[in-house]
């Protein structure tokens, strides 16, 4: 049985075919350029496959409430021309296959704890930092939904006393996306992160900030583990400066093991790599099969 996946990200779709297991048989990138221009290039891949289901993890927000008139829907997203389109109609008009359709990051946690880093945890949290921030979040087994989904990148938090960047969230300036993700680094300096070095003041901004929110969560959710994925953790220096963070944050209050001793295995990387995406909207295609 094969399943087709899309991860449908802000700069890039990657799509391709997949076993229920996981098993990637092959897989495609594209970058997001117009819906029409980027939604016909994959559904064309997709017409000889002989898929039985489709997954898409899409960038958001996005409208998951069934009987919505909006339902499937990327919504009211800063991405120019992305705003109000229809991706699961799409797909469903062309296609004529049973799609699973949720965030990126709840595909991709989804994925971690059939496959990866999170099997067999019924509680656990995927965070990505890149173009934009989002969090993934699964709680007893369960993917977190309410009147909308989790948009934990867009949390407020507190600025780090050496930093006087404004912010570039077009919605709130000093969120945590606003501080913390890929465009707002290389608006803050004038270069990408990979063009800084591992020992730049912005390494310390960017733990200081991500661990506000691991710490808002374990404050919250209570995870059994969190991923952390997106192209602004490919920075090696960051994790262990995140995991120095969140403890000093925290300051003693949570004394668990997890936190006290093993935070190495607490706060980690996607085991799935840079497939935990990818492979998060095969895992969401599975799940209407």
């Amino acid at each position: 049985m094969l399943i087709g996946g899309i991860e449908a990200g802000g700069t890039k779709f990657i799509y391709g075919i997949s076993t229920s297991e996981g098993e990637i048989i092959d897989k495609q990138t594209c970058s997001t350029e117009t819906p029409e221009m980027t939604l016909k290039t994959v559904v064309d891949y997709f017409m000889d496959k002989e898929i039985s289901a489709l997954g898409i993890g899409s960038f958001g927000p996005i409208d998951l409430k069934l009987g919505s008139p909006t339902y499937g829907y990327i919504t009211s997203t800063p991405k120019p021309y992305w705003g109000n389109t229809n991706i699961v109609g799409y797909f469903q008009e062309k296609l004529q296959v049973p799609i699973g359709f949720d965030t990126d990051v709840n595909g991709a946690i989804l994925a971690e704890s059939l496959w990866g880093s999170c099997k067999d945890l019924k509680n656990c949290c995927y965070i990505t930092i890149g173009t934009g921030i989002g969090g993934g979040i699964l709680v007893e087994n369960q993917l977190v939904h309410g009147i909308l989904h989790p948009e934990i990148g867009h949390i407020l938090v507190k600025q780090h006393k050496k930093d006087s960047f404004e912010g570039s969230c077009p919605f709130h300036q000093d969120c945590l996306e606003g501080l913390a993700s890929g465009p707002a680094i290389e608006k803050r300096w004038g270069c990408t992160g990979s063009q800084l070095p591992t020992n730049h003041i912005t390494w310390e901004f960017e733990a200081y900030y991500i661990a506000q929110l691991l710490v808002s969560l374990i404050l919250t959710v209570s995870p059994q583990r969190i991923v952390l994925g997106g192209g602004v953790m490919h920075q090696k220096q960051l994790l262990p400066l995140i995991h120095e963070q969140v403890k000093t944050l925290l300051n003693g209050y949570i004394k668990v093991p997890q936190i006290l001793n093993d935070i190495k295995d607490y706060i980690v990387s996607p085991s799935l790599e840079d497939n935990a995406g990818f492979l998060g909207a095969i895992a969401l295609g599975k799940s209407v099969i």
